[in-house]
C-alpha cells in the first residue's frame, strides 16, 4: 500500500489542566512560608490585587449580600472582600467571639523561640569569642583568616605558612594566634589533626603531667583504635585496669570539636495549624498570623471605554487572575481544615496521650472520610506542620503503616519506634538491650509479635547503634 496523507475527523475527550487549575494545585503543595512569598509576589505583579485592612463597612456589605441570596452577586463580593479573617471564621472549630483568647492559648503550645531559634554556627561562635578577646587588631585579622579556613568538624584546612601569607604576617605570629584560637570554646578547635586536637584538650585539663597519656596520644592512637592493647601493656608495663583508665580519659575528649555546631541556613518551621485541648474537645485553629488579607483593588471599577483592545485584554486577564487567586486561597484553607479535622478524628489517642498511641493511617482513609481524592490529601499534607500538645509535627507524620496485634487490632509503626527509643533510653549502659530482648519487651507491652530484623530496621531508622556499639561507646 502506498503512503499517502489523509484528513480524518476524530471525536475524543481528554483532561486539560488550565493555568488557573495548575495554580490552585501549586498552592495546595506550598508550605506556609512559600505561600507568603507567593502572595507577596502576586501583590507586586498584579495591579488589581491589594491587601485589605479589615474595613468593617465592607464586611457588613458582604453579610447583606449573603442574606439576599443572590449567588452571582455573592461570588463577586467574595472575590472582592474575602480575606483571611473570613477563612478563619468559617474553618475554626469554635465561635469567632472566643477565638482571640484561644489563639493565645495556641501560641502557648508552640512559643516563638521554639520555632524560629537556630543553633549558632561554628564560625559565628568563634568570631564572637575572637572579638571579645584581648588580641590586637592585627592578631584578630589573623584569627579571622584561621576561623574562615576551618572545616565543619573544626579542623584547620590551611598550613601556617598559607595563613601567614594571606594575613601578610610572619609564620611565628600566625602560630601564636592559632594557639590562642585553639583554646576558644570548643577546646581543640582549629587543630591540624586529631592528635593535636586531643593534646590541646589534655593540656587544657592539666592532664599533660602524665607522660604515658601524652605518649599514647602522640604515637599510639592507631593502636588504640584497632584495640591492639597487648603491645601497649608490655611497653608501658601496665595492667588492663590501668590502661582502661587512660582509655576513659581519651574517650572523654572530643576529636570533632566543631561537629556539634549546625552549619548552613536554618530550616524555619511555622505551623499551619494549631490543635489544642479545651475541656473534652480538641480545638483546630488555622494559623493566619502574617498572611495578608486580599481583595480586588478599586482599579476594577475604572472606565475602560477609551482603552485599546490590548489594554482591555490585559486588565481582564489580571482581574481574572486576582479573583482566581483569592478563591484558590480560600479553597486551600478549606481543604487544610477538613484534612486536619479528619486526622484529629482518626488519631485522637495520639492527641490525648502522645506518640506511643499513634494509630495506623493511610491517605485513602482521610480521602474517603472527606470525599476527596488521595492526590489532593497528599498535596495538602506536604510541607505542612501542626502544633499539638505533644510538639510540632509534619502532617505526613500521622500517616504510618500498622503492625498486627494478637487480638486482631493494629498499632502504628511510629508508636513502635517511640517505644524502642524509650526502652533504649532507659537501658543499663553497661548491659545494653539486644534487638531480641527489645522484641520480647514489645510483645509484653503491646502484645505484638515482632521479628528481630524488624526491630533492627526501626532502630536503624532512629539512628541508634547496635547494642555492641552502644556498649563500646560506654
Amino acid at each position: 500500500m502506498a503512503l499517502e496523507l489523509r484528513q480524518q475527523l476524530k471525536l475524543a475527550q481528554q483532561l486539560v489542566m488550565t493555568p488557573q487549575l495548575q495554580q490552585a494545585i501549586k498552592l495546595l503543595q506550598l508550605s506556609r512560608l512559600e505561600l507568603l512569598e507567593t502572595v507577596q509576589q502576586e501583590l507586586l505583579e498584579n495591579p488589581f490585587l491589594e491587601e485589605s485592612h479589615g474595613d468593617d463597612a465592607a464586611q457588613e456589605h458582604v453579610e447583606d449580600r449573603r442574606e439576599s441570596g443572590a449567588e452571582e452577586a455573592y461570588d463577586k463580593d467574595l472575590a472582592k472582600d474575602a480575606d483571611w479573617e473570613d477563612y478563619l471564621g468559617e474553618f475554626a472549630s469554635t465561635p469567632r467571639l472566643v477565638q482571640p483568647r484561644e489563639y493565645e492559648a495556641a501560641e502557648d503550645i508552640s512559643p516563638l523561640e521554639a520555632r524560629y531559634s537556630a543553633k549558632p554556627t561554628l564560625e559565628g561562635h568563634l568570631l564572637w569569642q575572637l572579638l571579645l578577646s584581648s588580641l590586637t587588631e592585627a592578631q584578630k585579622d589573623i584569627g579571622e583568616i584561621i576561623i574562615g579556613n576551618l572545616s565543619s568538624a573544626g579542623y584547620l584546612q590551611a598550613s601556617i605558612e598559607e595563613v601567614a601569607q594571606m594575613a601578610r604576617a610572619e609564620p611565628a605570629e600566625a602560630l601564636a594566634v592559632l594557639e590562642r584560637v585553639q583554646l576558644f570554646d570548643p577546646i581543640g578547635v582549629a587543630a591540624r589533626d586529631a592528635r593535636e586536637c586531643l593534646l590541646v584538650q589534655i593540656r587544657s585539663l592539666k592532664y599533660d603531667r602524665d607522660p604515658i597519656l601524652l605518649e599514647l596520644v602522640n604515637a599510639h592512637l592507631e593502636d588504640l583504635e584497632a584495640k591492639r592493647y597487648k603491645p601497649l601493656l608490655r611497653k608501658f608495663k601496665l595492667d588492663m585496669d590501668e590502661l582502661k583508665e587512660y582509655l576513659d580519659i581519651i574517650q572523654s575528649l572530643d576529636p570533632l570539636p566543631g561537629a556539634s555546631f549546625g552549619g548552613g541556613e536554618p530550616a524555619y518551621v511555622s505551623p499551619d495549624v494549631f490543635v489544642y485541648k479545651m475541656g473534652d474537645e480538641f480545638i483546630i485553629l488555622l494559623n493566619e498570623d502574617g498572611l495578608p488579607q486580599l481583595q480586588l483593588s478599586n482599579l476594577t471599577q475604572m472606565n475602560m471605554g477609551t482603552a485599546s483592545d490590548k489594554e482591555k485584554e490585559y486588565c481582564t486577564e489580571k482581574m481574572r487572575s486576582a479573583t482566581w487567586l483569592i478563591k484558590s486561597l480560600y479553597q486551600r484553607q478549606r481543604t487544610l481544615y477538613k484534612v486536619m479535622e479528619s486526622i484529629v478524628r482518626h488519631q485522637q489517642p495520639f492527641f490525648e496521650e502522645g506518640v506511643t498511641r499513634l494509630a495506623p493511617l493511610i491517605l485513602k482513609d482521610i480521602a474517603d472520610d472527606i470525599s476527596m481524592h488521595e492526590s489532593t490529601v497528599s498535596r495538602i499534607t506536604t510541607n505542612k506542620y501542626v502544633a499539638t500538645p505533644h510538639g510540632i509535627f509534619e502532617l505526613k507524620f500521622f500517616f504510618n503503616s500498622g503492625l498486627e496485634l494478637d487480638d486482631g487490632s493494629q498499632v502504628g509503626s511510629e508508636s513502635v519506634k517511640a517505644l524502642i527509643k524509650k526502652f533504649i533510653a532507659e537501658e543499663d549502659a553497661k548491659s545494653p538491650l539486644s534487638d531480641e530482648r527489645i522484641g520480647e519487651m514489645l510483645k509484653e507491652r503491646l502484645k505484638v509479635n515482632i521479628a528481630r530484623r524488624t526491630v533492627a530496621k526501626y532502630r536503624t531508622a532512629l539512628d541508634i547503634p547496635s547494642s555492641s556499639r552502644r556498649k563500646e561507646h560506654f
